[in-house]
């Protein structure tokens, strides 16, 4: 490395290191003085009138731990009369930590008005909750950057998917959307009202990237430095590959790697350079000297607390407080230089003062996850060395210091300021105690308290007794890590439940010869076997399975036929559709199609075969009323004539250009119908009303045609391995596609647009089984 470049470095992370020990000495003294404990005994005393109720029992909510009491406490926020506030509170600390505005200014309070009045529009109408896939996705095409929230959505699946064991997936996944979400919010607030619609679509598009682009360091270098993944040898030559990127400002090549974690090095140096270079390509050229600045501030913070031992009981007060600082905020300020951003007056003091506040807070969440680790942080070390080290500050005692300079020396006593910081903290103790028990949290505050009595009392009562000091923000993470626990959760149960299905499926496809069978039967039976026999998903029986023993409490063994006969007539229509006169497909389910393993009569005899197989399967559902079974069978031959319908639309239209409306009319007949018909005839067997059969007909259209999108994609990016089929038949074919008419990208778009449009009908009916969301989340995400 250049030695030039690496003293400039460092004499900027000295000047940097010079401002936080001043700022350190001064808190110190103020510390050392007591004078946190009369200026916020004060503050506290009139913040309380507003902040220390006495409900009556049944006006106070406590159910906000999962997805449902999240949008319980929403609506009883509403109900009461508490959202504004709420919302208020919570945007305003936006405002204030991640934007660095102050709160006493004209401007700032208009746009939180504008952020509340929009926050609570959406919260109160949506039918899309807001911050699902599918809400982000509808937010991205208000916003007309549906393209790069798609590029998005497979960047944190890759992501996710390339996180290792002894890290957090979800935890991961969740900060680099917080990143990116504050990343977008810098962007909006820099924009202005007057911009342009195409001008605010490309900053939004550049503010998704460059939010993914920086947010990427998160995972893949902070969490990676931190956990056990690497060998102190790799953490040490990745560390020195970070370092060189930021002093030299090229990413250098990967280098030689372990066999262990070659693979996964390889994914995160491809990730973290394409990220560096579309960073790099952004920087304004008077910003970019500061970036790299703040950037080799941040990284090298960081290191030198990851180095720090637990072990040693030698460090001072100074080594442990002042990376907190640079690195507290310099994690701000390169936000603000990412988007080459200006600040404007006291911008870059607010930040500067202000991060120390919110990495305290944070270490205090975590002291006892962080003293498992054996991380330094001044809780671990104080809890550890206090007995033996009396010089050592009370980190608690510097968290009320840091608060009341901010409140009166950088802030200048702002009330709405001082409300906000001081309902944050108060809302950090509740959720600390709620979250480790009474027992353990009256424990750690004997060990951290001040000394001051009557403030100590003061702090634990407005605890106890405080009410609307929650904010939304926190209710969100703690949703959105709920969701991902469940999601993974739900997830695997329904993987293990298709797998299990799947295979008892196929134990009882086989179609068995009697006594009866003539010769003339059993080549035809043994040629519906052989199609029967492929790798199929069986996803049409699955789904009847799910909905007719999960949702209506059907008998398993009962439907046994209905799920044979909708194999049996799927079965029929690839081998109808795979025929010379048709697509003349030549492999399926990864085997030689019907007709080049057989002839293409046997083919033609086995698919009517199959068909009324089906009907004869469905004909013996005995144990349901026989109008019912007269009702499904009736629907079942409607919708197999739709099929055919379907079928000869597609024939039709070879060489012809469709329309979008054509197209999904005709996927809907070739696709849509049997999903439809596996939701819908378990549904007539539990004796539904039209009005459900109705609402699963809507979902099957969309989820339908998504899947035929899906497909579409795969014929011309998907691989033979993989689909079990030959790519590129539709072009071959000359078939009118999505992609043909619409483009990749367009496909790609109409594909999300009713997945949004199948979730938002999910969401809508009675029956909301979590097994046809992951259902949808497959057809979106499957490679075959």
């Amino acid at each position: 490395m250049n030695d030039k470049l690496q003293k400039n470095a460092d004499a900027g992370y000295r000047l940097a290191e010079k401002k936080a020990a001043e700022y350190f000495a001064s808190l110190s003294g103020q510390r050392t003085n007591k004078t946190y404990a009369t200026t916020l005994t004060k503050d506290i005393l009139n913040w309380k009138q507003n902040h220390i109720h006495h409900y009556s029992l049944f006006s106070r909510w406590k159910g906000k731990s999962n997805s449902h009491g999240y949008h319980h406490y929403i609506q009883w926020l509403d109900y009461t009369g508490k959202l504004d506030n709420y919302l208020d509170r919570s945007i305003s600390y936006i405002f204030l930590r991640d934007l660095g505005k102050s709160l006493d200014s004209p401007h700032t309070q208009n746009r939180i008005r504008l952020v509340v009045n929009d926050s609570k529009e959406q919260l109160q109408g949506r039918t899309t909750e807001m911050f699902s896939m599918a809400g982000l996705y509808r937010w991205a095409q208000k916003e007309g950057v549906e393209t790069t929230m798609i590029w998005l959505i497979s960047k944190l699946k890759s992501v996710s998917a390339n996180i290792p064991e002894g890290m957090n997936a979800e935890e991961a996944k969740r900060k680099l959307m917080k990143i990116i979400a504050g990343v977008i919010l810098h962007q909006i607030e820099e924009m202005g009202e007057e911009i342009s619609s195409e001008e605010r679509t490309r900053k939004l598009d550049q503010a998704i990237r460059l939010g993914y682009s920086y947010g990427l360091t998160y995972p893949f270098i902070d969490d990676l430095l931190d956990s056990d993944v690497l060998s102190g040898e790799e953490k040490g030559q990745f560390s020195g590959l970070i370092r060189t990127t930021l002093v030299t400002r090229s990413v250098p090549e990967l280098g030689k790697w372990t066999d262990t974690n070659k693979e996964l090095m390889q994914y995160i140096h491809s990730e973290l350079r394409d990220a560096f270079a579309y960073i790099k390509g952004c920087l304004r050229q008077e910003t970019k000297n500061n970036f790299f600045e703040q950037s080799y501030v941040f990284f090298h913070s960081q290191e030198v607390d990851r180095e720090k031992d637990l072990l040693n009981d030698k460090y001072t007060n100074e080594e442990l407080y002042i990376p907190v600082i640079l690195k507290s905020a310099s994690s701000r300020l390169i936000v603000r230089s990412v988007l080459s951003a200006e600040g404007d007056d006291g911008f870059d003091n607010r930040t500067f003062f202000y991060g120390i506040y919110n990495q305290l807070a944070d270490d205090f969440a975590d002291m006892f996850e962080d003293l498992e680790a054996g991380a330094v942080t001044p809780y671990t070390y104080y809890m550890k060395y206090h007995h033996i080290r009396p010089d050592l500050i009370n980190p608690f005692e510097m968290y009320w210091t840091v608060i009341s300079n901010l409140i009166h020396n950088v802030y200048h006593s702002d009330t709405k300021t001082r409300d906000v910081i001081l309902n944050r903290a108060i809302n950090g103790l509740k959720r600390f105690k709620e979250r480790m028990g009474v027992e353990t949290y009256n424990e750690v505050m004997e060990l951290f308290a001040t000394g001051n009595l009557k403030f100590d009392r003061l702090i634990q009562k407005v605890v106890r007794k405080a009410d609307d000091v929650d904010f939304f923000d926190k209710l969100l993470r703690d949703h959105i890590i709920y969701n991902f626990k469940d999601e993974r959760e739900e997830r695997e149960v329904f993987k293990d439940m298709v797998e299990t299905m799947r295979n008892e499926i196929n134990d009882f496809l086989h179609i068995r010869g009697n006594n009866n069978v003539t010769f003339m039967e059993e080549p035809i039976m043994d040629a519906a076997n052989y199609s029967l026999q492929g790798d199929g998903k069986r996803l049409r029986p699955i789904m009847t399975w799910v909905m007719g023993v999960h949702e209506y409490g059907l008998d398993p063994s009962a439907i046994i036929p209905l799920l044979k006969s909708l194999e049996y007539m799927h079965t029929a229509s690839l081998i109808f559709d795979d025929l010379p006169s048709q697509d003349n497909s030549s492999i399926r389910r990864g085997r030689p199609t019907l007709h080049h393993k057989y002839n293409t009569a046997t083919a033609e005899l086995t698919g009517l075969y199959l068909t009324q197989k089906a009907v004869e399967e469905q004909a013996s559902l005995k144990q349901f009323d026989p109008e019912t079974v007269l009702r499904l069978i009736h629907y079942s031959s409607g919708k197999t004539t739709d099929m055919c319908k379907g079928q000869a639309m597609d024939l039709n239209s070879k060489g012809k250009q469709l329309t979008v409306e054509q197209l999904n009319t005709m996927c809907f007949y070739k696709t849509g119908i049997a999903f439809e018909a596996s939701l819908v005839m378990p549904a007539i067997l539990a004796g539904k009303q039209e009005s459900e059969l109705e609402a699963l007909k809507r979902f099957s259209y969309h989820a339908g045609i998504a899947f035929q999108i899906k497909d579409d994609l795969l014929d011309v990016e998907g691989d033979l391995a993989s689909l079990g089929k030959p790519t590129g038949k539709d072009a071959e074919n000359n078939n009118s596609t999505f992609v043909s008419i619409l483009g990749t990208e367009g496909a790609r778009k109409a594909m999300w647009d009713h997945y949004c449009t199948a979730m938002e009908t999910l969401q809508q009916m009675q029956h909301k089984t979590t097994y046809l969301k992951h259902f949808l989340h497959y057809i979106m995400n499957r490679n075959n």
